[in-house]
């Protein structure tokens, strides 16, 4: 189904997404939007892809450090510079590739709900069976469709309201990763609701074949932890508050407690180890409560127990970073 409402514009970021590319700026193509590249110092020719598809491209100042964040909001300033009439905006990464259904009843879903800032759906990984860790993002993206209260499961694959965006200042570009919550909490806080309808939105390629990707992505995710902790984290949103709260417990409090008290108990301590195996059971059974098979409910829940060590680490570099006041991208591929 071809989009033909001239309020809508696409903004894709990317860095080094090679022939994902070629497949994402396509999708927006077949879908009629009218849409800016924006690159983040590719070395693959990436800006050049773009441009072979007649595509606006935006190649960002490296003097300056490189965010998806950054990406966003110089990107919808030069779709608003090149077609003012956009009223909302298609975010895409280079990664994904849009579903050409989704852009119009996301377009309804904000006329008939006034309040609405964000419109999502339902986002698919293109290759689940290809890694233990692309099937990790596939059963990550799955959540129901409704009003969101909980930004932790913001992405970027979103359509935006530009009014909103602009009242609340856009995407914070001093955050590395998880400047999506960021943006929902500071939505939420203004008045506005996040919506994800029950409709496919785009399809996701992770290419993770390797642990250490997997590692450097936790990582990241903790850092993004840390980072909405201090920025919303004491707001009615409290935001990150738990999930900095179980970190901090589970991937460095047990084991310092066990370590610790490693002599004077002779041993002993090592029983806390046990921990884990309550905490296990008690995902697992969540995942199988939402309806995930059993092996997969399994494999989610070994690598969020392994996660909380990595998130851990991403904490720490949050805070040696915050301590020198520069902020640099993380990259896993």
């Amino acid at each position: 189904m071809a989009v033909v409402d001239r309020r809508i514009a696409a903004v894709v970021i990317g860095r080094n997404e090679g022939e994902l590319l070629n497949l994402s700026l396509g999708s927006v193509r077949s879908a009629q939007l009218p849409s800016v590249y924006v690159d983040s110092g590719s070395s693959d020719g990436s800006p050049a892809i773009a441009r072979d598809f007649g595509v606006p491209t935006v190649d960002l100042d490296p003097s300056r450090p490189f965010s998806a964040a950054r990406g966003r909001n110089e990107g919808l300033r030069e779709a608003l510079r090149r077609w003012p009439q956009t009223n909302f905006v298609m975010f895409l990464d280079g990664d994904c590739a849009l579903n050409a259904d989704f852009p119009l009843p996301a377009i309804a879903t904000f006329e008939q709900q006034p309040d609405c800032a964000i419109v999502t759906g339902h986002l698919s990984e293109r290759h689940p069976e290809a890694s233990v860790y692309n099937r990790l993002c596939a059963i990550e993206w799955r959540s129901p469709a409704g009003r969101v209260e909980h930004m932790s499961g913001l992405g970027g694959i979103m359509m935006a309201r530009v009014s909103a965006l602009h009242q609340v200042g856009g995407f914070n570009e001093q955050a590395i990763a998880g400047e999506e919550p960021d943006l929902g909490v500071r939505l939420g806080l203004a008045g506005y609701s996040v919506i994800k309808i029950d409709r496919p939105m785009a399809t996701h390629d992770a290419q993770m074949t390797r642990f250490g990707q997997w590692w450097k992505r936790a990582v990241r995710g903790g850092h993004a932890l840390a980072h909405r902790y201090a920025r919303h984290g004491r707001t009615r949103f409290q935001d990150g508050r738990r999930e900095l709260q179980s970190t901090l417990f589970w991937g460095f409090g047990v084991p310092a407690i066990v370590f610790l008290l490693l002599w004077p108990t002779r041993g002993l301590s090592l029983l806390l180890i046990g921990g884990y195996a309550l905490l296990g059971w008690r995902i697992y059974r969540h995942y199988l409560r939402t309806g995930l098979p059993s092996s997969d409910a399994w494999l989610a829940t070994r690598f969020i127990l392994y996660g909380k060590f990595a998130e851990f680490v991403g904490v720490l570099r949050y805070c040696v970073n915050r301590l020198r006041g520069s902020f640099h991208i993380i990259e896993y591929k």
